[in-house]
């Protein structure tokens, strides 16, 4: 079959579900990962052919069922990192390279002791171990096959990070687990979305990402910030910093409720699209 004519259908068919931009990103991507092939060799050979015609066609019926393209690829990039994500991880935003940023710009070749709670891919803690070999970095999440994923995005961009499954919502677990330890920098990407805000998710999200990663009780939105400020209080050492991504409805709440429990210094951030979106908790 011409890969010309996989071009067309994507285009033409998709692009009643999808802005044609995007419809026409997804054919490339794939092109990538099926052929190995790039937009200009098509240009070049237009008469280039494929001999998995069933592989892009299960392909085009996942997009029409608006399962995200990283899933079908198996993979993603984040911070330049190229890694795998499945159905049991959340796919890596944007918003999270920008807080991988800000940390790495605070801690520059940081030699400290790293904890990431609620890693999914591995995403957080790769990126940070990628760019300071010589941190000393965890994680933890309590979903066994996201940890498995995590632990192959380890081991394909050669950084050492030691994986743990633990309930950071589990105070007493968390405190025997982690008894007598102190760490420089404490960050997480917890779950933020309100249920009353489902309306606003994309199918492609609603559908088909962790709904664990994604969404907490509209009644008590900001449990995991609670949970995991107090943890770290405990386990901070002095001067340390504790970095959340959070939901960009509540970011007066949550810097709030960081400084009624007791950090010194609390500053929110906005990402690229001008949302509150982060926030760092000074110990």
């Amino acid at each position: 079959m011409e890969i010309r004519q996989l071009k067309a259908q994507f285009e033409t068919q998709l692009s009643a579900l999808y802005d044609p931009e995007e419809a026409r990103r997804f054919f490339e991507l794939l092109l990538e990962a099926y052929e190995s092939k790039k937009r200009i060799d098509l240009v070049l050979t237009p008469d280039l052919t494929t001999m998995q015609p069933e592989r892009w066609q299960a392909a085009f019926e996942a997009l029409r069922r608006f399962v995200p393209i990283q899933y079908i690829i198996g993979a993603t990039y984040f911070y330049d990192l190229h890694l795998e994500v499945t159905p049991a991880t959340l796919i890596p935003r944007p918003e999270t390279e920008e807080l991988v940023a800000w940390i790495l710009h605070d801690l520059p070749n940081t030699t400290g002791t790293i904890l990431d709670i609620g890693t999914g891919s591995g995403c957080i803690p790769i990126a940070i171990a990628k760019n300071c070999p010589q941190a000393s970095v965890t994680a933890i999440d309590i979903a066994a096959d996201a940890l498995a994923v995590a632990q192959r995005n380890a081991q394909r961009n050669a950084v050492n990070v030691h994986f743990i499954q633990e309930n950071a919502l589990d105070t007493d677990a968390m405190e025997v687990r982690f008894k007598a330890q102190f760490f420089d920098c404490i960050v997480s990407n917890p779950p933020y979305v309100r249920q009353l805000e489902k309306h606003e998710i994309q199918p492609n999200v609603l559908e088909h990402e962790p709904h664990l990663a994604l969404f907490v009780d509209d009644e008590d939105a900001l449990l995991f910030y609670r949970r995991i400020g107090q943890f770290a209080l405990n386990h901070l050492i002095q001067g340390g910093k504790l970095y959340f991504e959070i939901n960009q409805y509540l970011g007066a709440e949550t810097q709030q409720l960081m400084k009624q429990l007791g950090f010194s210094s609390v500053t929110l951030r906005k990402d690229l699209f001008g949302n509150d979106r982060m926030l760092r908790c000074e110990r």
